[in-house]
């Protein structure tokens, strides 16, 4: 797939996992949060606390999952971390990162709380 058509398919994932979780009642706070620790595909807020979201997609879920290493996901946690930091709610604010896969037919597989698996 060439880079153009990833990019591209990549923002439909996202914009699909968004709608997902604004169906389920989270409010949506930014697209692709970037911090010095690194890049947050979406942020939600509201009362249940932040929940970050990082975006895996391709033609099956396995496929998907195998794409996010441990060192993304460490430089996930620390973006998180800096987001916090910077909501003016602390790092004590409840929140969680979540994974979400998206197969080649749109649908999604959410993994909640991936950090305490």
């Amino acid at each position: 797939m060439s880079g153009a058509i990833s990019y591209h398919a990549g923002l439909a994932a996202e914009r699909l996992v968004a709608s997902h979780y604004e169906r389920s009642g989270h409010v949506l706070k930014n697209r692709r949060w970037r911090g010095r620790g690194g890049e947050i595909d979406l942020v939600f807020g509201g009362g249940q606390g932040f929940v970050f979201v990082e975006v895996k997609k391709s033609g099956d879920f396995a496929t998907a999952a195998e794409r996010l290493s441990g060192r993304q996901l460490q430089r996930i946690f620390l973006a998180a971390q800096e987001y916090l930091g910077r909501s003016g709610q602390g790092l004590d604010a409840p929140g969680r990162i979540d994974v979400a896969l998206v197969n080649g037919v749109g649908a999604i597989k959410i993994i909640e709380n991936v950090m305490a698996h």
